[in-house]
Formats: C-alpha cells, structure tokens, sequence
C-alpha cells in the first residue's frame, strides 16, 4: 500500500519457534510491522485490543482456545481486523469453519513469503478499508448486532437475497451460484437457492438433482404460501442439504411465471432461509427484474473479455437508471486468468467501480465438476477456485452483517 502506514501484523501461535520464523520471515516486508506475538487464543484477543493491529497471523490449534473461535471473538469485538489462518492441516472443514467465523484468508504452515506476503497486503488493504467505512458508518449503525435483513434493513426474522447475474451470456453465474449457495449454506444460516433463468435454467443440473418439483409449483400460490408449501415442493440438494428451487422442465413454461409472482415466492422464502441465492439468465426478464427489484446484493459477474466489459458497462448505467444503488452491486470477476493483459484493477478503474472478489481460471477442475453435478466447492475447498469462492461468501456476510444496505426499490416495473 503506497504512501500509508505500515500493515501492523500480530503473529499467534503457542509454539514460539514459529512466532519467531514467521517475524524473521516479515523483516524482508518494508511496509509490514510486527506489533505483537501471542501464544494463546486468549491472549491473541486481548492483544487485538492493546496493539489494534490491521491483520492477525492465527493458528489453528491451540491448547487453551482453537483459532477459530479466537478469531470469531477477535472479529466481533473489532470487525475491521482481518484474520489470516495458519495451519499444517489443509483440511476443508477448517478451512469453512475459519472463513465463516471471519477469516480473511487460509495458508498452509509453514507458508512461502511471497504467498504470506500477498494474503497480509490483501488482508491489510481491506483492513484499512474496513476502518475508513467504519468511521463513515458509525452514526448511522446502532444495530450492528444483527446479521438478518429484511428489505434493506436489518431484522432478526428475514433473510436476504443474494442475485448473480452477468450482462453478457456465459461468463459462469450458474457455477457461482451454485458453489456460493454450498458455502453460505449450514445449519444456522441455511440457504435457498432459486433457478431465475426459467427457459434454459441448469441449476438443478449442476447439482444432479432433476426433481419432479418446479417454480411452477409455487407461482400459481404466490399469495397463499406457507411453511409447508414450501418444504414440500423446494428440492434438497443431497450433498449439501441446500434446498433448491428449480425452473421449469421445458422452454416454453417460462411464460407461465411472472415477474410478480417471482418476487412475491422469493419475497416470502426469506420467512424460512437465511439466504436466497437467485441465478439469472443474460436477458432481462420480468422475472430477473422482479429477481433484482428484491436483491439485498446483486453479484455482478464480469470475465476478462471486452464484451463481457462492454456489457457490464452499460448494465451499470442502466442500473444507475433502475436506482438501484451502487452499494448493493458487488462487483465480481470470474474465470480470472494471469495471462491475459485485461486484469481486476483495470477493470475497475475503467467502470469506476472496485471488483470486490476474483475467481480464478481452473477448466479442469470447473468443467469436471460440471460435467459430475458435483459442485467443486464439495470437494476442492483448498484449491484456488475453492478458496475464492471461500472468500466470496465471507465478503457476501460481511457486506451484509455490518453494512445497513439501503432499502430495494420498488421503480423496476415489469
């Protein structure tokens, strides 16, 4: 980070020869400081509090308190710390724990310097980040305890609609749709995942479950919804136990939907899920319109082609149009690949708009699971695929946990 303070790290682990490597190791960083070590998960939240420092080295294990509950205390005391985890385990079940209790980032011990260097620049940018929204925000927040939203306002009953959707066909919003539902998804928070793209929708493809249950199920009983409605007709996924929502069987069903009747059954499945995860088609419909006059968060996906660019351009002021507002739109870029000269930060300072998150290329591992209808955030979570889906779902939570999004607006008529 050119001309700002240096990073302030603080290193946790209860073995004091990796403390001690680890500081070595960050000596040869001119913009990182090392402002504290602790041996302890308790003592790393007390730490927290003295040193204030930007981004925490966590172990997993230790004797007194794992790692990851240290970093869940250390993050609601301070949601602008950001916590890498360390461990010698590349296990995914750590690794979903660690993100979903706020971990900004997950290595393997011992981790190279140059990948230890990236994850602390990254962490410390979105720290400093973090603390600057945080100063703006703080008068307006007096509820920042609540993680549930109902209609841009936080509530403890309602859970919120999180749109994928990309201007310009086959830049993947099915692929992340599906795999961003698996990771928001367990048993406190689960997640709904809905099939917008109601002529040629795959969700239920992706995820191998070809149920008998449709939208069209629930949209002739917009109105008269209940609990068991919904459980009855919504599809779970066998894996996961993500409940699914598919579209209908043949193309020319579609119309049998509207874009009224959409909103009001997605309207009404925040009354049972936390998240609602809605794929979209390319083409705005009624029902993607109705998709995004609902969203909490759109998330807007680009590639690296110009068209792709081209598109998410004129989506971006036709949104301006629509009034829905710039901070609901996260800005994500997929199938990221360091070859081609058309990188994020291009992107960004072209559309004056951030990209927030970055999916890299994998064909293999993409197409294979694809192909399985086994969504490769199952069983590729230490992949780098895996792992930015992993931080894509915690960048969704964070946005949403400590953010009074503005309330949707109801001018998009269909």
């Amino acid at each position: 980070m050119p001309g700002s303070e240096k990073i302030r790290v603080l290193i946790v682990d209860d073995i004091a020869e990796t403390r001690e490597n680890i500081r070595k190791l960050l000596q040869f960083e001119n913009d990182v400081e090392v402002v504290g070590a602790a041996r302890t998960g308790r003592e790393a939240i007390e730490l927290s509090v003295e040193v204030n420092p930007d981004v925490v080295l966590m172990d997993i294990n230790m004797p007194d308190m794992d790692g990851i509950t240290a970093t869940e205390a250390i993050r609601k005391r301070n949601p602008a710390i950001q916590i890498v985890i360390l461990s010698v385990q590349g296990d995914p079940n750590y690794m979903r724990r660690a993100m979903l209790a706020g971990a900004r980032d997950f290595l393997t011990k011992p981790p190279m310097l140059d990948e230890l260097s990236a994850a602390i620049h990254r962490a410390g940018q979105m720290a400093r980040d973090e603390k600057a929204k945080a100063t703006i925000a703080a008068p307006q927040m007096p509820g920042t305890g609540s993680l549930h939203m109902a209609r841009g306002g936080f509530s403890a009953t309602y859970g919120k609609v999180i749109v994928v959707y990309s201007p310009k066909g086959g830049a993947g919003c099915t692929t992340v749709a599906t795999n961003l539902a698996i990771a928001l998804h367990n048993e406190d928070t689960p997640a709904a995942l809905v099939d917008g793209n109601l002529q040629f929708g795959d969700v239920a493809v992706f995820l191998n479950e070809q149920g008998k249950n449709t939208i069209l199920d629930l949209a002739p009983r917009a109105d008269e919804l209940d609990p068991d409605i919904i459980s009855e007709v919504m599809v779970t996924h066998t894996t996961s136990g993500v409940k699914v929502l598919a579209a209908p069987t043949r193309p020319e069903q579609a119309e049998d939907v509207t874009g009224e009747q959409f909103g009001k059954v997605l309207n009404y499945l925040r009354e049972m899920y936390s998240y609602i995860i809605v794929d979209t088609s390319s083409y705005l419909t009624d029902v993607v319109l109705a998709a995004l006059d609902q969203a909490d968060i759109v998330i807007l996906l680009t590639t690296q082609d110009i068209p792709s660019v081209k598109s998410v351009r004129a989506f971006l002021a036709l949104a301006d149009g629509m009034k829905i507002q710039r901070q609901r739109i996260l800005f994500v870029m997929n199938r990221y690949d360091k070859r081609i000269s058309i990188t994020p930060e291009k992107i960004g300072e072209s559309l004056r708009k951030e990209i927030s998150g970055v999916i890299p290329f994998d064909e293999k591992i993409v197409i294979n699971s694809i192909n399985r209808g086994v969504p490769f955030i199952l069983d590729n979570k230490t992949q780098p695929v895996g792992r930015a889906i992993l931080a894509l779902a915690e960048t969704v939570h964070q946005w949403i946990s400590k953010f009074e999004l503005p309330e949707p607006t109801d001018s998009i008529r269909r």
